[in-house]
Parts: C-alpha cells; sequence; structure tokens
C-alpha cells in the first residue's frame, strides 16, 4: 500500500498524507487537488476506491449500422467521449446482417430504462421506411436525436453533413483539373444522403460543364452497395461509359473505385482520378492516399450529445436540422485529365 501511495503521489504531484486524506474521503482537500489525485489513480491503472466513484448520471444508447466502415466507429468514439464527459455511460447497439433490427435494439435500450437515443444512419435515412416507429418512441418519452438523414415527418433534431456541398467542392476541384466526364458513384437511391448528393451533383455538373440533367443522371450517375464491391462495380460501369474521374459517396466505394481502375489497366490518378468520402481513419494511408471530402465528424457527434441532453434536460430543440459543412482533402488519388498538361 505505501508503494502504491508513493507512485499515486508521484504521479498528482502531491503528498502520500494528502493522497491518503482523498482515498480515506477526509475533507480539507482542494476540489482540484482531489480530482488530480484521482485523475492519477486512473492513468495508474488503480480502481477507485467504490464511494469516489462517480454515479452515470444515466445511460445512452447509440444505434449504428455495421462496424466495418471505418466512419461508423469514428463517430460512436466522438459520441461516446462526449457522453462520459457529461457523466452519462454510453451503450453502443449495432446492426448486423442477420442479427438484431433497428426496431430490436431500439425495444432492447427503452427495456434497460436508458435516458436516451441517438440513432446513426438508421431507418429515418430510409424514404421508404416507415417514420411511425419514432412517433411510438416519443410518445414513450424517450428523448433521441438522428443523425445523417433527414424526414420531415419526425418531430426531432437532426444533424447531418451538407452532401450538396461536398458534391459542389469534389466537382469543382475535378473541373479545375481539367476533367470533363466526371462519374458519380454511390448507394441506393431511397436513401435521402443519396438523393442530396445527386441533387448537388446534377446541379454542379450542369453549371460547370454544360450537360444537361438527363445526360448527367443517365450516363454519369450510378447506384451501388456502400461496399468496396459496390464501388468496384459503379466505378468499373462509369469507366466503360468514359469518365475520367469518379466521386464516390464512401471512402470503402472509393478504394473499389481504384480497384476497379487497376482491373482496367488504368493508373490512379494518371489515367483516372477518385475522390472519396468520409476522411474516414487510416485513408490517408492508402496507395495512392486518397483525395477525399471529409465529414465533420467531430462536430457532429459532439452537436448530437449536445441537443440530446438538451432534450433529456427538458429543453428539447425544435424540428431542425444541424447542417455541417464538409471540407475537400486533397491527397494523391486525383490528377489533371487525360491530356491536360499537369
Amino acid at each position: 500500500m505505501t508503494a502504491r501511495l508513493a507512485d499515486i503521489a508521484a504521479q498528482a504531484g502531491v503528498s502520500e498524507a494528502t493522497v491518503s486524506r482523498v482515498l480515506n474521503g477526509k475533507p480539507g482537500v482542494a476540489a482540484a487537488t482531489r480530482e488530480s489525485v484521482l485523475a492519477a489513480l486512473d492513468v495508474l491503472g488503480y480502481e477507485r476506491p467504490v464511494r469516489l466513484r462517480r454515479r452515470s448520471a444515466g445511460l445512452v444508447g447509440l444505434i449504428t449500422p455495421e462496424l466495418e466502415n471505418p466512419i461508423f466507429p469514428a463517430l460512436a468514439q466522438v459520441i461516446g467521449q462526449a457522453l462520459t464527459r457529461q457523466g452519462y455511460t454510453p451503450v453502443l447497439a449495432t446492426q448486423t446482417p442477420g442479427g438484431s433490427t433497428e426496431d430490436e435494439l431500439t425495444e432492447m435500450l427503452v427495456d434497460r430504462g436508458v435516458s436516451g437515443i441517438i440513432f446513426v444512419s438508421g431507418l429515418h435515412a430510409d424514404t421508404s421506411a416507415d417514420m411511425q416507429r419514432y412517433e411510438k418512441l416519443r410518445a414513450q418519452g424517450v428523448p433521441f436525436v438522428l443523425v445523417d438523414g433527414f424526414s420531415p415527418q419526425v418531430q426531432a433534431p437532426f444533424i447531418s453533413p451538407d452532401d450538396r456541398a461536398a458534391m459542389r467542392l469534389a466537382v469543382t476541384h475535378l473541373v479545375a483539373l481539367g476533367h470533363t466526364r466526371i462519374g458519380l458513384a454511390l448507394g441506393p437511391k431511397r436513401f435521402v444522403p443519396v438523393l442530396r448528393k445527386i441533387e448537388g451533383f446534377v446541379k454542379v455538373t450542369r453549371e460547370q460543364l454544360g450537360l444537361s440533367d438527363q445526360e448527367i443522371e443517365a450516363e454519369l450517375i450510378q447506384h451501388s452497395l456502400y461496399t468496396l464491391e459496390g464501388g468496384q462495380a459503379a466505378a468499373s460501369a462509369l469507366i466503360d461509359r468514359g469518365c475520367t474521374a469518379v466521386v464516390c459517396a464512401s471512402d470503402m466505394m472509393a478504394l473499389g473505385a481504384i480497384r476497379a481502375a487497376r482491373q482496367h489497366g488504368l493508373e490512379v490518378p494518371d489515367d483516372i482520378s477518385v475522390v472519396g468520402f468520409d476522411d474516414s481513419p487510416l485513408i490517408a494511408f492508402t496507395d495512392p492516399p486518397l483525395t477525399t471530402i471529409r465529414k465533420p465528424v467531430p462536430a457532429m457527434g459532439q452537436a448530437a450529445v449536445r441537443t440530446l441532453l438538451e432534450e433529456i434536460g427538458g429543453t428539447p430543440a425544435p424540428h431542425s436540422e444541424f447542417v455541417f459543412m464538409p471540407e475537400l482533402v486533397v491527397r494523391g488519388s486525383t490528377a489533371a485529365g487525360p491530356g491536360v498538361a499537369p
């Protein structure tokens, strides 16, 4: 015990006597000093005495899609950390193919008495889904916030990236490099973020390249799955239609597009440019490093938590959408179009 006291005292920069007073719950220790000692316990891997552990302000559910796409764990980490800082305990519930549905996960969380739920890329983003499930949840008195996807039918706060602005950033970058045949690879059309990306892509391509909406939608847009294989299939179709650049709706799809280019005997970025979406962890280290649209994950995650805690606290946000601006991160997967001097 003496050795442990000495370690804690050294870590916290206080005397052993002060450490002893904190551990035994004795008065006469400044709040900042007490926090330093408790932080030292955490850093050194010692468990806090039961009476000194902070009581959880409650459980908050976080329902996400599969975790294979690294953007979802990244968002979950931001949300989890923000909740923990506010004294809440995050409970991560993940949908997996053949596993629990969003409704089953919601019911499980409600049964455990969660204070609120944050939904990420859930059924609220699917225009074909029944939105009554969220009204039932509201009727049960459970506060919730919805991330990535908007529905006018659901009375709740929404957190979204600006998908239309993202397409403007990507296409403007590629047009500036001399590309005139730019394709868009994205997921199924029923999802709100997909519809918004199409809207933004069609508008900026019409403005900057003078193409008709019909031509853009018929030849330059390809739907597939939000996976590496989906990106490969979509990009392959776009390459066959003469595209010299492909904008993808996720980084995973963009990696598939690079694979498709290589299967066609093309070099990225010498023969074809590829732009991703998300700026997932590790995507800067691919070959080539991926030019992508960075989704503002820290800002979105923190806003989701802040908004939910206001709901829990009884000052709900209006039925509104908080839209966050993405940014273009230029790396090695985009270059001058074929025949254009670099």
